[in-house]
């Protein structure tokens, strides 16, 4: 089996280095597709033996689909830019590479937050296929939240070891992008019809989203970024129902 590893990139200066380095044994090519950076991130890049495309950036879905696309070799290992394989994952797909018979390999995320692992909660374990035969699957879901699907009777197995995703380096910067993808959640859902209602989605919702990932899921061991990572994500439910309501508010209006 070739591996072809594809990154979507948006000024990632900061994490490409790490990423590229990490797949260096398992790549027999590395496509870096970049929304057109204006930081470092071409320059090392270009350090780099891999094809650098440009191209613009329409969703997370439909950019990683075009770089699944520009791939050589049928088996695909996709990665962000914050995500570096642990060395378990690298010598698992480097078995893989010899003896794999499955369409799909699906493996667990760990999180980074503030420079601390986040091993319970909402967040771990965060399993995400990411290698797989891009003739059987594709990217889908709902933009921000992609996932890859397979198409029906394509196999899938389960591999040992981490993707490691360096998420956030401090709080402002978690909010800042929660308030991104909250709007581009909000657009998607009402782009496709659903509705919100404030009782349920802007206090239940929330509420029940803090009380999994802190309790149901440990959240608390994981100490106070446990508590943080639980107050974000019913945060981000909040803002997301609350931008939809706004946008259905904003149309009903513009009919008025």
């Amino acid at each position: 089996m070739k591996i072809s590893v594809v990154i979507i990139t948006f000024n990632e200066e900061q994490n490409i280095r790490q990423c590229l380095e990490s797949v260096q044994a398992v790549a027999d090519e590395i496509v870096v597709v970049d929304s057109f950076s204006t930081d470092k991130t071409e320059a090392i890049c270009r350090e780099f033996n891999i094809r650098f495309i440009q191209n613009p950036f329409k969703g997370h879905i439909e950019q990683k689909n075009f770089a699944a696309s520009q791939a050589v070799h049928d088996h695909v290992l996709s990665l962000d830019a914050d995500e570096r394989l642990s060395d378990t994952l690298r010598d698992n797909i480097l078995d893989i590479k010899k003896n794999g018979k499955a369409d799909g390999y699906a493996f667990n995320r760990l999180n980074n937050y503030c420079g601390t692992f986040i091993y319970h909660g909402a967040w771990y374990p965060d399993r995400k296929l990411r290698l797989w035969d891009k003739r059987k699957g594709q990217w889908g879901g709902v933009n921000p939240h992609d996932q890859v699907i397979m198409k029906p009777g394509a196999s899938t197995l389960f591999v040992k070891g981490n993707l490691l995703h360096y998420t956030y380096r401090s709080p402002a910067e978690h909010i800042q992008q929660m308030n991104k993808f909250s709007d581009i959640a909000a657009r998607e859902a009402f782009r496709k019809g659903k509705r919100t209602y404030t009782v349920l989605h802007l206090v239940l919702y929330p509420v029940f989203t803090f009380f999994k990932s802190y309790f149901l899921k440990l959240g608390f061991l994981d100490g106070y970024y446990g508590y943080v990572v639980a107050t974000h994500a019913a945060y981000y439910r909040f803002l997301k129902y609350f931008k939809l309501r706004s946008l259905w508010t904003q149309a009903q209006s513009s009919k008025g």
